[in-house]
């Protein structure tokens, strides 16, 4: 007979996964031990396994859930905007938005992908596609001086992601410039630069929250 779910599975479900996101990036996925992550759970091993296989599956899970997230967000952004302009400075709000909140899950994707099987690597870098197309393509119709060709196209939208995804290196939500300001900077820099045009100032304005 299958076994029932207990009424707070959800919770205890979600709980794994952040604690386990804390332990393996602070302590290493490959040093961290299904005892490391019963203790850091508060689970017997025996309750571990019953809501995950493996802690490969945790992982996975983990690093699932904060790209489908990410994707949520970026599509949510984009929907909410009409101008092409509007609609990539939203994008990227949501990048840093949910980075800064998830540090720990940016530290595993980066870190601790290649320890998945390769079917589930691949499921994971299909869903980091979706956001490269989907912030390439406003990119693409943001060109107006035909710089972004097939040979550059990828060259551009990895030197974008590159300052993405390892801001968690350096940068500090907390300090002296919130994810909001981060954001519109790195958008600004991306397509004005420091010596270029500056910002329409009431584009700039609209997707600040």
């Amino acid at each position: 007979m299958a076994r029932t779910r207990s009424e707070n599975y959800d919770g205890i479900h979600q709980g794994i996964l952040d604690a386990a996101c804390d332990l393996f990036a602070s302590q290493g996925y490959m040093r961290a031990s299904i005892a490391d992550l019963a203790d850091a759970c508060k689970l017997s091993r025996g309750a571990l396994y019953h809501y995950f296989d493996s802690k490969e599956a945790i992982l996975f899970a983990i690093l699932d859930e904060h790209v489908r997230q990410m994707i949520a967000d970026v599509e949510a952004g984009i929907a909410k905007r009409t101008s092409t302009l509007d609609q990539f400075r939203a994008a990227i709000h949501a990048i840093v938005d949910l980075n800064a909140r998830s540090p720990q899950e940016q530290r595993l994707i980066l870190n601790d992908l290649t320890f998945l099987s390769e079917a589930d690597q691949q499921t994971i870098k299909s869903l980091e596609r979706r956001i490269v197309d989907l912030v390439s393509t406003l990119l693409l119709q943001l060109d107006d001086q035909g710089k972004i060709v097939k040979r550059t196209k990828k060259v551009y939208a990895m030197m974008l992601f590159g300052t993405l995804n390892f801001s968690h290196t350096w940068y500090d939500p907390k300090g002296g410039i919130g994810p909001a300001e981060f954001a519109d900077m790195v958008v600004d820099q991306f397509l004005y630069g420091i010596a270029g045009h500056a910002a329409p100032r009431a584009v700039r304005g609209a997707t600040k929250s």
